[in-house]
């Protein structure tokens, strides 16, 4: 039993989800889920007026699975609406490589008053 525990405590310890860290300088209401959250890629803009309520970054935890760049993207738009924030900003991203399987990226959270579905962004591949 005791070597079945060492064994399994480093699977215990560690998620198999991207390793997330995250900080808001501010918060707005929470959106519902009919709110829409655009995605805005490295070489979209920030709208003019936009607030920034915060970041985060998106790693690999050595064990991650379920770590491509949609799902981490989906991620960050439950974390966004929590926070009040209509915006998603791509503002640094790495591919998968040789030492990790996972898309690292970091991101940026904004407010906007307009309609961010009129915004040229990102569309999320459905498979």
């Amino acid at each position: 039993m005791k070597r079945l525990f060492v064994l399994m405590l480093p699977f215990l310890l560690l998620s198999c989800s991207a390793n997330i860290s995250s900080r808001f300088t501010s918060q707005n209401k929470p959106l519902t889920i009919e709110d829409k959250v655009a995605f805005l890629d490295l070489l979209h803009k920030v709208p003019e007026g936009a607030k920034k309520l915060g970041e985060a970054k998106y790693g690999d935890s050595g064990f991650s699975t379920s770590c491509d760049f949609n799902t981490n993207l989906i991620s960050a738009r439950k974390l966004a609406r929590t926070n009040g924030a209509n915006i998603v900003k791509v503002v640094k991203k790495s591919t998968p490589d040789l030492w990790s399987s996972c898309y690292r990226i970091t991101v940026e959270f904004y407010f906007f008053e307009g309609d961010v579905s009129k915004l040229p962004q990102y569309q999320l591949q459905i498979n």
